[in-house]
């Protein structure tokens, strides 16, 4: 008669380490998935938003109002600075989540979104933590501190 690794005689506890080893060596292979995922699931959130913001290469007029109107109305700021901030982040909305999806300079563009992110929560939507933006910032936080992960042109052109 013939014992496994896996046998009564070591105890379930063995068993269910051995099984655990086992799985995490299996996961373990495949966090490059996982970062995917994620990059893609951010940059899926803020492709969809910038998109709204341009009608083809043109910056949308009510994209304009939505910044001066909505967003920072309670701060009085001067319409010149408004119309910077419109612009910028109608920019980084499309062009960091195409960095993300590709993989190239992916913490760098994660980076972006979280200051993006963090600007947003502080002075557009501050009731929006739990809702949103704790998400937002724990994907980008994951993707800034473990980089973009083997299935990215980062990767690729080793330039992480």
């Amino acid at each position: 008669m013939t014992t496994s690794a896996l046998t009564p005689a070591k105890g379930p506890f063995a068993a269910a380490k051995a099984l655990y080893g086992q799985a995490a060596k299996v996961a373990g292979k495949l966090d490059w998935l996982a970062l995917l995922g994620a990059r893609l699931l951010v940059a899926r959130v803020f492709l969809l938003s910038g998109l709204t913001k341009w009608d083809g290469l043109t910056i949308r007029e009510d994209t304009f109002y939505l910044f001066a109107d909505e967003y920072f109305a309670r701060y009085a700021l001067p319409a010149p600075l408004i119309n910077v901030f419109a612009v910028v982040a109608s920019i980084a909305e499309v062009s960091l989540p195409v960095l993300l999806i590709l993989g190239l300079f992916t913490r760098g563009a994660a980076l972006g979104l979280l200051i993006m992110t963090l600007t947003i929560q502080i002075f557009v939507y501050p009731d929006a933590w739990w809702t949103v933006h704790a998400w937002w910032t724990a994907v980008l936080l994951l993707i800034v501190v473990s980089g973009p992960g083997a299935g990215s042109l980062d990767r690729r052109l080793k330039l992480d």
